[in-house]
């Protein structure tokens, strides 16, 4: 059964969200009112997932999300979906910057579909991907003419849509049903022909990632396998 921590200030909101993800066979182990009882928990429980609001107590800004960056500093392999009423782009620009395996950011008025939602917490928890295509937008305002895709072979857009969802190498090569030498073969071409060089400040996977869900020709950038 998925262990889930939610943070949320909103003690009926919280209350709420709990029963509904319960009433879907959801154990949720722990709730927390703040940033700083988030962490708390993350460190007692090793929860499966981390559901966070932005905006906590006691500014009500940016706590939550700064909660969330700090749980990923620690460990950028525990799983955190982020819900907000607003896109934090800045905050979500460093949230990757630890790595997309397992990470999620949601605007709260696209959660509507109970099932998509708990296919989503299922998806993040697994190591997936779930960005909405509106904070993608905003990290890449202005940058959204120009095809960035465009020189990747066929072969290549499969291997960064599949990375785009949190696989590993290892998982690619199941998938694709080919050898984890051709995985980082092709895995190289596409920081070549991206412009994405060693040096580059961040993870170069992750930097591949976003130009792949920032891409015009990319129709549905948080729809599920």
């Amino acid at each position: 059964m998925l262990r889930v921590v939610i943070a949320e200030d909103s003690v009926l909101l919280r209350t709420g969200l709990a029963k509904l993800l319960m009433d879907e066979d959801i154990d949720v182990v722990g709730q927390a009112g703040d940033g700083d009882e988030l962490l708390m928990l993350v460190a007692d429980l090793a929860p499966d997932l981390c559901l966070v609001d932005v905006r906590m107590p006691p500014t009500h800004t940016d706590e939550g999300l700064r909660a969330a960056l700090s749980i990923r500093a620690t460990d950028p392999t525990q799983p955190v979906l982020v819900l907000s009423q607003y896109v934090e782009a800045r905050y979500a620009s460093k949230l990757l910057a630890h790595g997309s395996v397992g990470l999620g950011y949601l605007l709260k008025d696209r959660v509507a579909d109970v099932d998509e939602f708990v296919a989503t917490l299922h998806r993040v928890a697994e190591g997936g991907t779930a960005l909405d295509a509106e904070v993608i937008s905003q990290i890449f305002a202005g940058n959204q003419k120009r095809d960035s895709l465009a020189p990747l072979t066929a072969r290549e857009r499969e291997v960064l849509a599949l990375m785009a969802e949190g696989l590993s190498n290892g998982g690619l090569a199941e998938s694709l049903f080919i050898t984890e030498r051709s995985v980082e073969k092709h895995i190289r071409s596409i920081f070549t022909k991206l412009d994405l060089l060693p040096d580059d400040q961040g993870n170069r996977r992750v930097l591949a990632v976003l130009q792949y869900l920032g891409s015009p020709s990319t129709d549905h950038p948080i729809e599920p396998r």
